[in-house]
């Protein structure tokens, strides 16, 4: 029986359709969790390890493998997607190259390697968090961290005053996450030309470097800034056969630039007539309950695609006709969640198959740019694209929120809700 190991951020609550894909493998399974410097595998079955110490947490994994040997190890969410990757090498198991994970994960890098490789992309600069907040570029400009995801921290900018006020409140965002500034990305600011145009995401898989899309999702609200929330995704994408040719070619062009092999990737994308620039390509699968939105073959999940790729087994990967989506509810204002009101009504919205609140009542909400969370997901299913993205409209009209009065406390740490 094959034996697979799935890194689990703590605050992920993905590991259930992981899970589900996993037994229907057939595959052993044990949940590696990132509990610190303890190596134990405990009661329930979980393996705590050391996510932040890699060196240590490679050493956890290979002495757990030489009494349970490992067929595969795969990152459930972007935080453990490196330690994933080097735990993969260590033992021989097929993975992407650590090098190209940490890549992928800083947008310097990743723009630094996409302008070698002659890809097309916005004008950029990168600025010490304790310098000075000198645009060179011009107006508008977009200014983001160099390690954070889910658009957390990225704030555009259309005069000097708005960008020294967005340099600011990026470098407050980037302390409250790394007080010590511990991560060497943590110590600058990436500022960047905007670029006009629409956004959209590519699903995808690589086998031996080989890009398989497995869709590309439409984001239909503008995203033209001060802030970026992702609201709807939905697929198939309405783009023009020549748009989407260029998207999925800007795409290969950057994974190979990269060097990822092996496994999901998820990409952002904005598409300015026919040309197409990478924003983001990251080693893992969509984030959040998003991937729920796709099914192949006779029904196979995402997830169940990705573990069966992992373990050497051979996938159907063409997508169900039927048109899908989903809505990463935003949360509407700062403050402690005292209700949601609306939810069955949003449930029986035509078209709708499934509304989950994510954030338990009493919990605080922290808005975008500070924020990485988002209140719940709505998923859609129909016969177009447009009908879909009307059900998530309307079930979302369906919900009233309450919020009390703003909280003090910081926000916390990673969801696992990464797009």
């Amino acid at each position: 029986m094959a034996r697979l190991l799935l890194l689990v951020p703590t605050s992920s609550y993905r590991i259930g359709d992981f899970l589900t894909a996993a037994q229907a493998t057939g595959a052993e399974v044990v949940v590696g969790v990132g509990d610190g410097p303890k190596s134990a595998l405990r009661s329930d079955g979980t393996l705590s390890l050391d996510f932040s110490n890699h060196n240590l947490g490679v050493t956890q994994i290979a002495d757990y493998a030489a009494q349970h040997p490992l067929d595969a190890i795969i990152a459930v969410d972007e935080g453990p997607t490196l330690l994933a990757a080097r735990g993969s090498q260590a033992l021989g198991l097929p993975h992407n190259r650590p090098e190209s994970i940490e890549t992928a994960g800083n947008k310097q890098r990743l723009r630094e390697v996409l302008t070698a490789a002659g890809l097309p992309q916005a004008r950029f600069e990168v600025l010490p968090i304790d310098g000075p907040a000198i645009n060179r570029l011009g107006y508008p400009c977009v200014v983001k961290p160099l390690a954070m995801s889910a658009s957390r921290g990225v704030i555009r900018a259309d005069d000097e005053a708005a960008f020294k006020a967005a340099f600011d409140r990026v470098a407050k965002i980037i302390r409250s996450n790394d007080p010590g500034l511990r991560n060497p990305a943590s110590r600058s600011i990436l500022v960047e030309s905007f670029l006009p145009g629409v956004e959209v995401a590519l699903e995808g898989m690589l086998d031996d470097g080989a890009l398989t899309t497995l869709a590309v999702f439409d984001k239909p609200d503008p995203l033209d800034g001060p802030f970026f929330e992702e609201t709807i995704y939905v697929t198939p994408s309405r783009l023009e056969p020549a748009q989407h040719q260029a998207v999925e070619n800007a795409v290969a062009s950057a994974v190979s630039a990269v060097g990822l092999r092996s496994g999901p990737i998820h990409a952002e994308v904005r598409v300015d007539g026919q040309d197409a620039y990478v924003l983001e390509v990251a080693a893992r699968s969509i984030g959040g309950l998003c991937g729920r939105t796709l099914r192949f073959g006779t029904g196979l999940t995402l997830e169940e695609l990705i573990v069966r790729q992992a373990l050497g087994q051979n996938v159907e990967t063409a997508r169900e006709d039927q048109a899908a989506g989903v809505m990463m509810i935003p949360i509407p204002a700062a403050g402690l969640l005292d209700y949601v009101d609306g939810v069955a009504e949003a449930q029986f919205t035509d078209g709708i198959h499934e509304v989950t609140i994510s954030i338990a009542r009493g919990e605080t909400l922290v808005p975008l740019p500070e924020g990485n969370r988002y209140l719940g997901f709505i998923l859609a299913r129909g016969e177009t694209p447009e009908a879909v993205e009307a059900s998530l409209r309307a079930a979302h009209a369906c919900l009233r929120f309450g919020i009390s009065a703003p909280s003090a406390e910081p926000p916390g740490e990673s969801t696992g809700l990464e797009q």
